[in-house]
């Protein structure tokens, strides 16, 4: 299997790619996860990666989504970005998620993302906008990865995504990478719509189209109009989990996940500090469904380097020992009253457009995350399982810690 993976990558993508990917992303990504366990041992927190949520519109009209894609249009200004990726960089920093809206609506994209060599970005997107000619200038920046999203069968996607002819614009975008020979990833975001892509065949086809990574992230009921509906069932959600991890033991493929340790334990990646968000507007939020906010990257909003803002923040330090105090899993989903409090404790305000973010919370059903201590499976693949030991894993933020008293199972089975 690795040598069949080794072999996959040295054939299909182009080494120039795989050059950046290995430094920027391995080597010095480990670096930075490094210098964030020494600041972890010293009560300091700044994320070694770092989400950014360049624009806030979108093409599509996804179920459950919790961004203001229809509002108007806010995109990040690049020297804003720009000051933020430097001041990151000095703490070591070298990782970007890009996220939106759907980033590639963003006019100057890659204005955004030129100056930075040095750094590696994944780019979350829908992949309806990655021409033939966008796509070499991926190859051509080199240290750039899409993440495409695919939700299901035609109907299935449309359903998804609100919008009619979804999945072949995106397969489109996606072929129009792997011929320019791009290092580009698939995601899913598992529900009850789209489980059956949770299948050996599929993991084959993206094998045999070219994909070189794959993420299946369970779907979370955020927003105004949350579809708590299409939420995974626990036996679903640890049917998704062993899944993931037989396919890591058999398959030349990456399969990525951000939730759980090489020996199978849950953990949130805010609450460890490894990853905060940044939205088109600047504010600093625990993450993407955590719409609520103290600081600001922006120089008008707050002159501050971005170390001082993270680490004086009193507002997130707290959300992190909330949410490890609390569970394992996602607080957000399992104790949603909790975060209300804190949010107004702080006075954090709504960083959303809408402005109805509370409200949302407090008309949020308690659900089960990825905390389910009954059923921890470790990975099978000893290279997972030692990259996670040294550079994913909750690096003693739970330790000490009892979540069984009031961890969301404890708290849907004293309501039933």
């Amino acid at each position: 299997m690795y040598f069949s993976m080794l072999k996959r990558m040295l054939l299909e993508t182009d080494k120039r790619l795989l050059w950046k990917l290995a430094w920027n992303m391995g080597f010095k990504g480990m670096l930075s996860v490094e210098k964030h366990k020494r600041r972890v041992r010293h009560g300091q927190v700044f994320p070694p990666f770092l989400y950014v949520s360049v624009i806030n519109s979108c093409n599509l009209r996804c179920q459950g989504c919790w961004v203001d894609v229809a509002e108007k249009m806010e995109a990040m200004a690049p020297e804003t970005f720009h000051r933020m990726v430097h001041e990151a960089q000095e703490m070591g920093n070298v990782f970007f998620g890009i996220v939106g809206g759907e980033p590639f609506m963003h006019p100057k994209l890659f204005e955004l993302l030129e100056p930075h060599p040095d750094c590696y970005f994944q780019i979350f997107t829908n992949g309806h906008f990655i021409t033939d000619e966008r796509a070499k200038k991926l190859r051509d920046l080199g240290n750039i990865t899409p993440l495409i999203s695919v939700e299901g069968s035609e109907i299935v996607s449309d359903q998804r995504r609100g919008r009619d002819g979804v999945l072949s614009k995106t397969m489109q975008g996606i072929q129009n990478c792997l011929k320019n020979k791009v290092f580009t990833g698939v995601c899913t975001s598992v529900c009850q719509t789209n489980l059956d892509l949770v299948n050996e065949k599929w993991i084959d086809r993206l094998i045999d189209m070219g994909v070189m990574y794959t993420w299946f992230h369970v779907y979370r009921p955020m927003g105004p109009d949350a579809s708590h509906e299409l939420c995974l069932t626990p036996e679903q959600q640890l049917q998704v989990r062993k899944f993931v991890v037989e396919m890591r033991a058999k398959k030349p493929i990456v399969i990525i996940d951000a939730y759980f340790d090489g020996e199978g334990q849950a953990l949130c990646p805010a609450a460890t500090g490894m990853t905060h968000h940044i939205n088109p507007w600047g504010d600093i939020e625990p993450c993407p469904i955590v719409q609520f906010a103290k600081e600001s990257i922006k120089h008008e909003a707050d002159d501050r380097h971005l170390r001082d803002k993270f680490f004086d923040s009193a507002f997130l330090r707290d959300f992190r020992d909330l949410a490890r105090e609390t569970t394992r899993g996602c607080i957000v989903l399992e104790r949603p009253d909790m975060l209300k409090a804190l949010v107004e404790k702080h006075g954090a305000k709504d960083s959303t457009v809408r402005q109805s973010a509370i409200a949302e919370l407090d008309a949020m059903q308690v659900r089960t995350s990825q905390y389910n201590p009954a059923a921890e499976i470790p990975e099978k693949n000893w290279l997972y399982r030692l990259a996670k030991k040294y550079w994913f894993n909750d690096f003693g933020a739970y330790r000490g810690m009892d979540h069984t008293k009031e961890s969301a199972p404890a708290v849907l089975a004293k309501r039933n």
